[in-house]
């Protein structure tokens, strides 16, 4: 028996769950949905605001790899392929996940699970976007950017959505590999190779994955929970789960230093990354320390964390992009 299977819907899931029955028999009627609705989903199934954030970590890496300002047009279209791959990737997740979306507060207004868009549109969509984010890449940009994008898509569907994420708590941790492939793709573009430098800003996304994305499951645990995703703070309590948070804080922290020391970047960087730094670890010892006191609920503030952890990887990605202009 399935975890779908085996609970009833959660609050506010009900109406999700009729509409996915509805799917399940054909598409609704055109009357039902509206022309600009029917956009607007399918822009929603790209997941644009987790798009804003790869592409934060794609263009920054370009300015580093071409010493300067890169080709405009070649980061229009590398934006452009990293949207589509990456949109492509999210449709065909919200196509795996839409049983247990229907039961999750959190993902119960998605597009397929109100029946906005159906699921063979949606894989049709999701295989288009693919097919067409690979020969953007592999014509406009380089065959390695092409292949980079491709690696990183099936990383995230097949190995993230359809093998660790309901089987294992580590879920987040090898499945945010895909995550970090943005660094790999601007540097391609720019250079037509991979450097020590991508790959420490790979080890700096990999290691920021886990703690940025734990607050957001200690909040949502109960969603999980009841879905039989065995997130971290499903099986674990809060101590432990902070415990790693200032682990792998600490880790990414001192890899982002590295840059420096390597040669890849200035003053102005490393500045950046200590003080950003710093108040990141500030804020993880904080929920820890609210953590080992046994507090929960809204006093235990874990979704501060998950805010700052946006703003940091965008301030520190912004400072890569400054840096070369700022060289002594």
């Amino acid at each position: 028996m399935t975890a779908v299977e085996s609970r009833p819907a959660g609050r506010g899931t009900s109406r999700a769950l009729e509409a996915t029955g509805d799917l399940a028999q054909g598409p609704q009627g055109s009357g039902h949905r509206p022309f600009g609705a029917r956009v607007k989903a399918f822009v929603a199934l790209t997941k644009p605001r987790v798009i804003e954030l790869l592409l934060m970590t794609t263009v920054p890496v370009m300015f580093l790899a071409a010493g300067g300002v890169p080709d405009l047009w070649l980061v229009l279209a590398t934006c452009v392929g990293g949207y589509l791959s990456a949109g492509g990737a999210a449709a065909y997740n919200m196509y795996i996940d839409r049983d247990i979306d229907a039961l999750m507060d959190r993902t119960s207004q998605r597009p397929l699970v109100t029946g906005m868009v159906s699921p063979r549109e949606c894989l049709v969509f999701a295989t288009a976007l693919a097919v067409g984010s690979t020969a953007w890449f592999w014509f406009l940009v380089n065959p390695l950017s092409a292949v980079l994008s491709l690696a990183a898509l099936l990383f995230y569907v097949v190995v993230y959505t359809m093998i660790l994420k309901r089987r294992t708590a580590q879920n987040i941790v090898w499945g945010g590999i895909a995550g970090c492939m943005p660094v790999f793709i601007g540097w391609s573009a720019v250079t037509n190779t991979v450097s020590w430098a991508s790959a420490v800003l790979f080890l700096v996304i990999f290691f920021w994955t886990p703690p940025h994305y734990w607050p957001l499951s200690m909040k949502a645990k109960d969603d999980y929970e009841r879905v039989g995703v065995p997130m971290l703070p499903v099986i674990a309590g809060n101590k432990a789960v902070a415990r790693q948070i200032v682990a792998y804080s600490w880790v990414m922290v001192l890899v982002s230093l590295l840059l420096q020391p390597l040669g890849y970047t200035g003053w102005f960087y490393t500045v950046v990354a200590v003080l950003c730094g710093a108040f990141w670890l500030k804020e993880a010892h904080g929920l820890q320390a609210r953590a080992k006191a046994g507090i929960t609920g809204a006093k235990l503030k874990e979704m501060r964390l998950f805010h700052w952890s946006i703003t940091y990887v965008s301030l520190l990605f912004v400072a890569i992009a400054v840096d070369p202009f700022l060289r002594w």
